[in-house]
């Protein structure tokens, strides 16, 4: 059985998640990250080979290590940086596993299941996609037998899967509404707090005061902190 691998890239700790600002402090925001990143490590690490986090911010890198995960340091790049880090990760797993198959997600994602992951490996299909709200990314699963480059940016869903189709590859759009979820807004932090109750992130975020109600009007959540 060829080995799962997964992959996640996260730029940095600091000065991330800017959206969240000021709804969040800066260092609110790392402690964010933090149990999103523990969150997926925590749900998938049984159920795949090897998990390795790949960042040039080196306290990313020790707390990844804290998870007892395996860790890559990136190279410096001009431009294209995500996608050209990712090539040289995806690049490392090739040189050190025999045919295996790559997973790549995003560090936000904590509501991944156990459930998404075995559908991958039950599956035999090149190329499993999901969709994040607005066009994104949110899984690239990818059989390695085929000379594939990841596309990350601006609506990267579309040129995916047009990449993908322009190599033949047995293609699967994989629709999850948990793993749609990538939190980036205080829209997205109300998500997390209906959905998200067995995780790190909402014992994180309620130790904070946020709390979720619904509303009518053109957003549907009204995330604040009680007592302001």
């Amino acid at each position: 059985m060829n080995k799962l691998i997964t992959i996640i890239p996260i730029s940095s700790f600091n000065n991330s998640k800017t959206r969240l600002s000021p709804f969040l402090t800066e260092n609110e925001r790392k402690q964010l990250l933090k149990s999103m990143l523990k969150d997926i490590v925590e749900e998938i690490k049984e159920d795949v080979s090897e998990i390795i986090v790949t960042s040039k911010d080196q306290e990313v890198l020790s707390y990844a290590k804290t998870l007892k995960i395996n860790t890559i340091t990136e190279k410096k790049y001009e431009d294209n940086h995500l996608n050209n880090a990712l090539i040289d990760a995806i690049g490392y797993v090739k040189e050190n596993y025999d045919n295996p198959k790559i997973l790549i997600i995003p560090s936000d994602i904590p509501l991944i299941e156990k459930k998404n992951i075995n559908y991958l490996i039950d599956n035999s299909d090149d190329f499993i996609i999901s969709p994040s709200n607005g066009g994104g990314t949110n899984l690239l699963y990818i059989n390695t037998q085929y000379d594939y480059k990841p596309l990350f940016g601006e609506f990267s869903f579309f040129k995916h899967v047009s990449e993908a189709e322009d190599k033949n590859m047995n293609l699967n759009i994989y629709d999850s509404f948990y793993l749609s979820i990538d939190i980036n807004t205080p829209q997205d932090l109300g998500e997390l707090l209906l959905h998200g109750k067995r995780t790190n992130t909402y014992k994180y975020l309620s130790s904070l005061n946020i709390v979720v109600e619904n509303k009518h009007g053109q957003e549907r959540l009204n995330v604040y902190r009680k007592n302001e």
